[in-house]
């Protein structure tokens, strides 16, 4: 356990392993995640269980020494490394007598805060609505069986009922609102297909480098930092292809480790410019000595969005920082299937250029046999 001075802005991190091999390294994704939503990490509290306790998730033992560090050092929020159910939040949260909040509660602070577009607002509180549902169904036996009673449906109606028919309302009015920015998209892409243009989505692990590589693709200035979830609106820009023409890259959210469901669901307007996508870059940092995990995990959610069959080129990104030099790889069947390359210098962006460009002329041809067909 450690530990630094207590703030306002502070936290303590609460993480358990159950055996998971991937648990180091999602304990320091937690402590990125705190300092991207600006929370400082003040102390960090670990112990080891084969299942959460129903009750408080880590334990009686384990929450009294959290409820001392909270006490001493007067923390205001306590973040946990896992999903709470609503009666384990209730239970921490009188236990530990401050806030208390879990991993997807954090994750879905940092996009509200990272939202720029409508689409992208829209859907970060469509996400958090729809994760308060839980919470609201998880208040109290008693309060939700008052719904039964005679004369609860008027004036006697629960505050409970009250706000869960308002968080229905504004869910379907958000649906509403997606539904119609997806519709635009779809005439958007329609558009693009007609104009024989191939449609490239640069997808990745969060903080692998995707922005800086769609900036010196499109000459665009999509906002980059060295933070998780820097990008979180799609933004699309053409770009052209020596002797193959137009190419329209599409940089894309970063993928995560347990990347909350209501998200995956929430932003599907958005990752559809992924499904659509005739080709993936799949970015990967090159430089991370968890990049194989970090390449399983993108492509699980590549496979709940039903983009798994896209083909994709890997970008090994990053070199500079390991003396790689830059180079391609070919498949059996000769096409580019990875380019190692350093966004940020340029050096080996020729080889990605080479990759688009080979991938138009395949498309072109193909086309062109279909229509002698």
């Amino acid at each position: 356990m450690q530990q630094t001075p207590a703030g306002s802005n502070g936290a303590v991190l609460v993480s358990i392993d159950f055996g998971e091999n991937d648990y180091s390294e999602s304990l320091e994704e937690l402590r990125l995640l705190a300092e991207t939503a600006g929370v400082r990490t003040l102390a960090v509290v670990e112990g080891k269980r084969q299942r959460p306790d129903a009750a408080l998730f880590a334990g009686s033992g384990k929450v009294q020494e959290i409820a001392e560090i909270v006490e001493r050092m007067q923390v205001p929020l306590v973040i946990f490394n896992h999903d709470l159910s609503p009666a384990q939040m209730r239970n921490l949260i009188a236990k530990l007598n401050t806030r208390v909040i879990d991993r997807t509660m954090l994750i879905l602070d940092i996009f509200a805060q990272r939202a720029q577009s409508h689409e992208g607002k829209v859907q970060v509180e469509l996400a958090q609505l729809r994760y308060l549902a839980t919470r609201l169904v998880g208040q109290g036996v008693g309060m939700g069986q008052q719904k039964f009673a005679v004369g609860a449906r008027g004036p006697g109606e629960t505050k409970l009922e009250l706000d869960r028919r308002k968080l229905d309302k504004r869910v379907h009015l958000l649906k509403d609102r997606l539904e119609k920015l997806r519709h635009q998209r779809a005439v958007q892409r329609r558009s693009r297909n007609r104009a024989d243009v191939l449609s490239v989505s640069i997808v990745g692990y969060t903080n692998a480098g995707k922005s800086t590589l769609f900036n010196k693709l499109t000459r665009a200035d999509v906002y980059v930092a060295d933070q998780l979830f820097a990008t979180l609106d799609t933004t699309s820009r053409r770009m052209f292809t020596e002797g193959r023409g137009e190419i329209v890259l599409s940089d894309t959210v970063g993928f995560i480790r347990h990347l909350p469901h209501s998200l995956i669901a929430a932003f599907r307007s958005t990752l559809e410019e992924t499904v659509q996508a005739d080709l993936l870059l799949h970015v990967v940092d090159a430089n991370n000595a968890n990049r194989d995990d970090q390449i399983a995990e993108v492509n699980k959610v590549l496979a709940e969005i039903d983009a798994a069959d896209i083909p994709q080129v890997l970008v090994f990104n990053k070199i500079d920082l390991q003396d790689i030099p830059p180079s391609v790889q070919r498949d059996d069947y000769g096409r580019i299937a990875r380019v190692f390359l350093s966004a940020k210098s340029g050096a080996g962006l020729d080889g990605l250029r080479l990759a688009l460009a080979e991938a138009k002329g395949a498309r072109q041809a193909h086309e062109a046999i279909g229509q002698t067909d």
